[in-house]
């Protein structure tokens, strides 16, 4: 965001807005002047500044989403994953679970939406988890051809939706843990 007149606060809560309008309404009815509107700012502003609502909407899920899973390193992988997993609550992954149910519906029909989420989502996160999983080969940890090792993002996305399709129940850190220890683990011979 070259150029910004908003100081990290002012982008906080204008982050803020547009994720509860999100929530509230869908990415489809979302409005550049609803955002506007509730934010006390112009839709001029706001294009000239995030160029168009996809940009705006995936920037604000960023923000939202500080982790960065490159960062954490505990000494192996089981207690890397189990500290991403300490890094959110319950409340906060059925949220996540049901605005990125609704995003990826959204995504399909949207290119600029869905480009946006790969390379300021999706591809971030997945960074992260190669990092973590790069480490544990080095430790030794995952044999460093194992082919499960490219399709742990998958795994991990796939569960988040499987839950909620097959059990219509929101994911929990405790699903989530017993996921990790009972299907990622082995896959990776972990």
């Amino acid at each position: 965001m070259a150029g910004t007149r908003f100081t990290p606060e002012r982008e906080g809560e204008l982050y803020a807005a547009v994720l509860g309008l999100l929530r509230e309404v869908g990415y489809d009815a979302l409005t550049m002047d609803a955002v506007a509107a509730r934010a006390h700012t112009s839709k001029a502003t706001l294009y000239r500044q995030w160029g168009s609502k996809a940009e705006l909407v995936v920037r604000a899920l960023r923000c939202e989403k500080p982790v960065f899973l490159d960062e954490v390193d505990t000494g192996s992988l089981r207690g890397d994953l189990d500290a991403v997993l300490e890094m959110t609550d319950d409340d906060r992954l059925e949220q996540d679970t049901a605005l990125m149910r609704g995003l990826m519906q959204a995504a399909s029909a949207s290119t600029e939406l869905h480009d946006a989420l790969i390379s300021q989502l999706i591809n971030p996160e997945t960074d992260g988890v190669d990092a973590l999983l790069r480490r544990a080969v080095d430790r030794g940890e995952v044999a460093g051809d194992n082919p499960a090792l490219r399709y742990v993002p998958h795994m991990m996305i796939g569960a988040l939706a499987a839950r909620l399709l097959i059990e219509n129940r929101p994911v929990d850190r405790a699903f989530l843990r017993h996921y990790v220890h009972s299907v990622v683990f082995p896959a990776l011979g972990v």
